[in-house]
């Protein structure tokens, strides 16, 4: 019986857990440059470092045993319109570990991580773009979850100007910021003129702040400039918290789902993208911003990360997605 049930629970572990593994990382990095802006001495940052890679190893073992055993299982996840949006997420956590090494100053950890994750994602990406060409969709499935292919080639300049020719980040740059403005009207049209999205994926909106957030990181590690551009990515990313923030009444009406994750990892980036206006700027207010997201943005994540607890003892994870 025993057997049994850990078998269903192998047959329906989600792929929709990853973002709990970006949000660890994203998590991770903001505490790095927390302990560099503010003079602490404590390992907090290392430590959330190592943690989310056990996590990251632990769920893609699990998803690994889930795809030798019930193949069929994950073929449908990769032919489902929401879910095959979640496997990029995996190149997504390698570059994000790429990331965080590189703070850490493990540069060869953070090297073969980068190594791994870029061209991982570019052939996700391309694979799923070609789903997206030649399949139909209906309109109603499209929501922010699909903008998870497009944050990862803004990601690849972050430690990649680092570790090999700039030419290459911009290359994966290009791709980002222009599928990102493409699918954002997508996304705009859908909202505006078509049926509300379900309930659980409302936190799923959220994703919209990770690619102006990104997109500045990565834009200021190529250009090292506080340039127009600059400017507008970052303050696009403000405006789009701040729109968030008018519908927390909305957010809060939400029961706990798997896609509560999706709070996490925008909010990380956009601390982290505080961090970096504040380097570039020098203006005290961003430094006080960045103090108060990263403790907001703590309490987030630790609440959910209790909630997901509580879902997983009372065998609330594991179960068929719709």
């Amino acid at each position: 019986m025993t057997e049994t049930h850990s078998g269903s629970k192998l047959q329906h572990f989600p792929i929709t857990l990853l973002p709990s593994v970006m949000g660890l990382i994203g998590l991770a990095i903001v505490y790095l440059k927390f302990q560099h802006l503010f003079h602490v001495d404590l390992p907090i940052g290392q430590s959330i470092l190592f943690g989310s890679t056990g996590w990251f190893a632990v769920v893609m073992m699990a998803y690994g045993a889930r795809s030798l055993r019930y193949p069929a299982e994950v073929k449908k996840d990769f032919l489902h319109p929401i879910r095959i949006n979640f496997f990029p997420a995996i190149s997504i956590c390698f570059l994000l570990l790429s990331i965080g090494y590189l703070e850490a100053g493990y540069i060869t950890i953070s090297k073969i991580c980068w190594l791994i994750g870029t061209p991982l994602h570019l052939f996700l990406l391309l694979t799923i773009l070609h789903n997206w060409f030649h399949n139909q969709y209906d309109l109603k499935t499209f929501n922010p979850a699909w903008f998870i292919p497009v944050v990862g080639p803004l990601l690849v300049p972050v430690a990649g100007v680092d570790h090999f020719h700039p030419e290459i980040s911009w290359f994966f740059f290009a791709i980002g910021i222009l599928y990102w403005v493409l699918l954002l009207a997508v996304l705009i049209n859908r909202i505006f003129f078509h049926h509300p999205m379900p309930q659980k994926l409302l936190p799923t909106l959220f994703i919209l702040v990770a690619p102006p957030a990104v997109g500045f990181i990565s834009y200021m590690k190529l250009t090292h400039t506080l340039d127009p551009a600059a400017r507008v990515l970052f303050y696009f990313g403000v405006f789009t918290v701040l729109m968030l923030l008018t519908m927390i009444t909305k957010f809060k009406e939400v029961p706990f789902f798997l896609s509560w994750w999706g709070y996490t990892f925008p909010l990380c980036a956009f601390t982290l993208s505080i961090v970096m206006m504040f380097k570039a700027s020098g203006l005290i207010i961003f430094k006080q911003a960045a103090f108060v997201m990263t403790i907001g943005t703590s309490l987030i994540i630790l609440l959910v990360l209790i909630k997901t607890l509580i879902a997983a003892s009372q065998g609330k994870v594991c179960i068929p997605e719709d």
